[in-house]
């Protein structure tokens, strides 16, 4: 509570040295806005959005280059890429807390981020492709269904006919970690454009600096392909092509391993192979109504061994949409129909055969303008699963325009998530503990309301934006796994009681007479899993799960090309999974943060070098505790003894009773690097 009446304080304060600055200025204010499209699917200002979407330029994470958009994303307050693997790096997104299956990864508007893929396929997102992000926090199932029950993460890639003509990045670092991309726009007709990129990452040198024996991060070596093609067309008209292919293999375990090993029970290595194709479509219908059809598709294949175990993995997703822009007097409406197609197949005993699943839907939304300052937004969406029968996921938001630059959103709506366990949690393959769904899993659901207030200000030599949120989401039926009943085990059932996500995030965006830039955040949460068993009503923390965070970028642009970049993030206490209750790591994790420092430099030719050092304070969770990988010497528990009940036991080489398992990770295992990279970029040249 006391830190959720500081940054009430906070707010106010900054509230009023900024009204401070704009009453000296000497011209009129300016706004600062951009167009969205992912809270509502209709293009409009930020400002006239009743949704509120938060927006990331490509610009803004070149503050701190990263190969990948997963590590891009630690920059966006309130959003952490989440590793949950010491052995080979898994990871996923957390929006607010919840968990990488609750946050929906679009690509153009297109689901084309499967459950499949938020395991490895997010790491092979290049930053190439980006041309902004969206962030929409919160609930979005009325839209977007099944997955958008935390919020959603929409990436914008470059238009053809505006991308460069060609583009040029490469970035090393002391880890021996090497990224490449290149770009290229063309205009091959009178009416259409293609871009085409080529995305390379290559790490692939063994580090062990906490001499465990174990690969401290996994080696990687990635390629990524894309074409996007574009139409102009009469009065605007869409129509565009977008193809991707991705291939990436890594590798993590005993420093001794090679794949000869793959699958073996002498030396331990986690190896994952993984082919990828997305094809994304659009096409305006020549209709005098507004009507656009898209499709989506992606192949997903895996080939992997998690020391003894083998998952092989297939996944097909297509996606199809029409959605029908229609306005009528002071209402816009927006009406569609969906079917989502999923096949899966694995070689695991919970896929006996392959799961084929047809979800249709329909949904309809309703954006009233009550009066100048009013905007009311209705929706419904109904899905249909053969297994769950019909879902209904309603949506209510409002917008109340107090001046042109105060702005209050309220927005309440339902979510609902279908769960495939052994695409979502990684930690069902990995290790040794066995896996058991103790019923039938029903599917989750959530209620949830927020609050937000944007408050702008701008001034002749710069700007303010402030933004502060509070959130409520009630959960049922959810289902967590239970690492802490059977330290062997990991139990899987729907929660016998409810869960509660709550929370207030705060964002400040400033410039400063065009050189000095500064942004920060800051997000106090509480999520918590309500029981009643056997009568007896408990309430626990959920594990992994930071109690509040922050982050920031602060930037200055010199003379002559010339800009430094200070950025960084910080993470509360949360709950880390223990084995046993004589398990020497800590219980919860230190606060801890990740800073880096840039130096870039650009020339009026399209040139530009910059340089740094990433994880300045030299961080890992390795630090002051006494392991991270439980049993490490002894992977494949060889040397565990257990009861008849199948419990281990305390013995003079196991005196902990721990089973091996690499799940004990909140943090990059990847300590201060520097970082050295160049770009250069060759406009189009536009025809007179």
């Amino acid at each position: 509570m006391r830190v959720l009446v500081l940054c009430f304080l906070l707010l106010l304060g900054l509230k009023a040295l900024a009204q401070s600055a704009v009453d000296s200025g000497s011209s009129p204010a300016r706004q600062m806005d951009e167009v969205v499209i992912s809270g509502t699917l209709r293009a409009v200002t930020r400002s006239a959005s009743p949704v509120p979407v938060e927006v990331y330029s490509a610009q803004f994470f070149r503050k701190n280059p990263n190969p990948t958009l997963f590590d891009a994303l630690q920059m966006i307050n309130g959003v952490r890429p989440q590793l949950n693997c010491n052995v080979c790096n898994t990871g996923d997104i957390h929006i607010n807390g919840l968990e990488g299956p609750y946050t929906m990864i679009l690509i153009d508007g297109m689901p084309l981020v499967s459950s499949l893929a938020s395991v490895y396929g997010l790491q092979g997102i290049p930053n190439a492709l980006v041309e902004k992000i969206e962030v929409v926090k919160g609930p979005a199932s009325s839209l977007y269904g099944s997955e958008a029950i935390g919020g959603l993460i929409n990436v914008i890639t470059k238009q053809p006919a505006k991308a460069p003509a060609l583009s040029l990045e490469y970035m090393g670092t002391s880890w021996r970690e090497h990224a490449a991309d290149i770009g290229a726009s063309f205009q091959t007709g009178q009416q259409t454009n293609l871009l085409l990129g080529i995305s390379y990452f290559n790490f692939t040198h063994r580090f062990d600096k906490n001499l465990d024996q174990f690969t401290d991060v996994t080696l990687q070596n990635r390629l990524s392909a894309f074409a996007k093609l574009a139409w102009n067309r009469k009065e605007n008209r869409q129509a565009g092509l977008a193809l991707r292919a991705f291939t990436e293999d890594r590798w993590g375990g005993e420093m001794r391993f090679t794949k000869q090993y793959r699958g073996g029970d002498s030396i331990y290595g986690e190896q994952i192979s993984t082919r990828r194709v997305e094809l994304i479509s659009n096409y305006q219908l020549p209709t005098t109504e507004k009507i656009i059809a898209s499709f989506s598709g992606n192949l997903h294949q895996q080939r992997s061994a998690y020391g003894q175990h083998i998952f092989n993995a297939d996944q097909q997703v297509l996606f199809t949409q029409l959605t029908w822009f229609k306005t009528i007097g002071k209402q816009e409406w927006l009406s569609g129909a969906v079917m989502r197609y999923t096949g899966y197949d694995d070689n695991t005993p919970a896929t006996a055969k392959a799961d084929k699943i047809l979800l249709p839907g329909v949904f309809v939304q309703d954006e009233m303008n009550l009066s100048a300052q009013h905007l009311l937004l209705i929706g419904l969406r109904y899905d249909y699963d053969r297994r769950h029968g019909a879902i209904f996921t309603p949506r209510l938001a409002w917008k109340w325009s107090i001046a042109s630059t105060d702005q209050l959103r309220l927005n309440a709506g339902t979510g609902f998530r279908v769960v495939n366990l052994f695409t979502e949690d990684h930690a069902a393959l990995t290790g040794a503990r066995e896996v058991l769904i103790s019923e039938k899993l029903r599917p989750e659901k959530s209620y949830n309301i927020n609050l937000h207030h944007l408050h702008r200000f701008a001034w002749t030599t710069g700007y303010l934006h402030l933004e502060a949120a509070a959130w409520f989401t009630w959960f049922s039926n959810r289902i967590l796994p239970d690492y802490l009943t059977d330290p062997d085990k990991i139990i899987y059932a729907n929660l016998q009681g409810y869960s509660v996500s709550k929370g207030l995030s705060l964002n400040l965006a400033s410039a400063l007479r065009h050189r000095l830039r500064f942004s920060a955040g800051i997000t106090v949460q509480d999520i918590r899993n309500h029981q009643n068993i056997a009568g007896t009503k408990t309430a626990s923390r959920q594990l992994l799960t930071e109690s509040w965070s922050g982050n920031w970028t602060l930037g200055y642009a010199g003379n002559k090309g010339w800009s430094v970049d200070y950025t960084g993030s910080i993470y509360g206490p949360m709950l880390l999974p223990l084995l046993s209750a004589t398990d020497p790591r800590a219980a919860v994790s230190p606060v801890w943060s990740l800073q880096h420092l840039q130096i870039s430099k650009k020339w009026k030719n399209g040139l530009e070098w910059f340089a740094g050092c990433k994880n300045l304070l030299d961080f890992t969770p390795a630090k002051n505790q006494p392991f991270l990988i439980a049993r490490a010497h002894d992977p494949f528990d060889k040397q565990v003894q257990k009861d008849g009940s199948g419990q281990i036991l305390a013995s003079p080489e196991n005196p902990y009773a721990l089973s091996f398992d690499p799940n004990y990770v909140y943090a990059p295992n990847q300590g201060r690097k520097l970082f050295v990279g160049c770009r250069y970029s060759l406009p189009r040249l536009t025809k007179k």
